[in-house]
């Protein structure tokens, strides 16, 4: 079936507002993805028929919202080729799920123990480890990158030794747009008896992994920038980590027997799923995976690249402007910047006309130090957006160097 984005568009519709009093031209798709009726449409549903608190009341409604909610959990450990579904842990999105993990190793590192992050990563992916290695004198070491934005695989190795414990890596950079060699990253770590982590949260709205086949021992991502609501991700671990690591927080639900004297935990997933959760958001996460399959990622992955080499195309047109993060393994995701100008005043002129686009740091500060530059302008593509859309942005952006030079 061909790929229609004028009726895909249709389902969306904060797309057909206007900014301005221009028609909306949704850039900033890696902050955040716009949500498809569907999504929309499952959220008010829950709140309508089924709200309730979910595995703890034998009345109808709250057997209804236990199902949904659970059926959720099924659909994503399908999506993902999860091996259980109790390996699929409900959290508040990848940022809950990063120190989750850090606050279980803290039992478990001891000084001198070693842990690798790499240099493209977002500051949720730096700061819980530093805070960890703070904790428990662990040494935090780095991947560099090249000039290009592409992770140096050579020093990567160089860095791991029978003292590395743990790997952090995002696989795809929020900032750049930089598609990370994962599988090789796992791998090697393995081969010193190091856990891995990755940091999924862009990756999963451009590419479907799976997880079985990567062998990470963590993935983390949040369904707010796969079409579906904010406040709401997954954890993946393995098994026999998630039983290692202790619980992340307590009150009810991850309990299996409380007493003054002694308190036991229940079993997976439960045991990381404390409180009351966003039962709403969780049924709409499912909603959002099956709205991306419809559509199939195969057929997402061929547009955006579409996308990507046309707004590279169009917009290294323009003069004085550079693009980082050129590596070959790229995904829809374009920094800038327009030389003697600042980042946030591009933003600011194209914001008039319309169009949404990040400036600033993008929570990657050590990627803008690394380029000597204060931030960019990104440009971040969806399935949604159009090559129209893409020459709005090219018009905009040399009105914007027009009025600033």
């Amino acid at each position: 079936m061909a790929f229609d984005v004028q009726k895909i568009r249709t389902d969306f519709p904060i797309l057909h507002r206007t900014v301005n009093g221009y028609p909306l031209v949704y850039l900033d798709n890696a902050a955040t993805s716009q949500k498809p009726q569907v999504v929309i449409d499952s959220i008010v549903d829950y709140y309508s028929k089924h709200n309730a608190n979910i595995h703890r009341g034998v009345h109808s409604l709250s057997q209804e919202a236990t199902d949904a909610y659970e059926a959720a959990r099924k659909k994503i450990q399908e999506h993902f080729n999860i091996k259980h579904s109790h390996e699929v842990i409900f959290t508040s999105g990848a940022t809950h799920s990063i120190n989750l993990v850090a606050n279980g190793f803290s039992s478990i590192l001891k000084q001198g123990d070693e842990v690798i992050v790499s240099a493209l990563e977002h500051h949720s992916n730096i700061v819980p480890w530093q805070m960890l290695c703070e904790r428990t004198g662990a040494i935090l070491k780095v991947i560099p990158m090249s000039e290009e934005g592409v992770l140096l695989l050579s020093e990567y190795e160089s860095l791991l030794s029978k003292k590395t414990k743990l790997v952090f890596v995002n696989h795809i950079s929020n900032a750049l747009g930089t598609i990370n060699p994962i599988e090789t990253i796992i791998k090697k770590a393995h081969t010193v008896g190091a856990a891995v982590l990755i940091d999924g949260a862009q990756s999963c709205s451009h590419i479907k992994p799976d997880l079985q086949q990567l062998d990470a021992d963590f993935y983390v991502t949040s369904a707010h920038k796969m079409c579906g609501p904010t406040g709401v991700g997954i954890l993946y671990g393995k098994e026999q980590w998630l039983n290692k690591l202790p619980p992340y927080q307590g009150g009810g639900e991850m309990i299996k027997e409380v007493t003054f004297e002694k308190t036991t935990y229940a079993a997976l997933p439960h045991k990381f799923e404390a409180g009351t959760p966003n039962i709403a958001g969780g049924i709409a996460f499912g909603a959002a995976i099956d709205y991306l399959n419809s559509i199939g990622f195969e057929a997402i992955g061929v547009y955006e690249k579409e996308l990507l080499d046309y707004a590279t195309q169009e917009l290294l047109k323009i003069e004085g402007l550079k693009i980082y993060g050129t590596g070959v393994e790229k995904t829809s995701v374009i920094s800038f910047n327009i030389e003697g100008i600042h980042p946030y005043d591009i933003g600011t002129i194209v914001d008039k006309l319309g169009i949404a686009v990040r400036t600033g740091h993008h929570c990657a500060q050590p990627i803008m130090d690394f380029y000597e530059i204060p931030g960019t302008v990104r440009a971040s593509f969806a399935f949604y957006n159009t090559k129209e859309e893409v020459d709005s942005l090219v018009a905009a952006v040399k009105k914007a160097r027009l009025m600033l030079t």
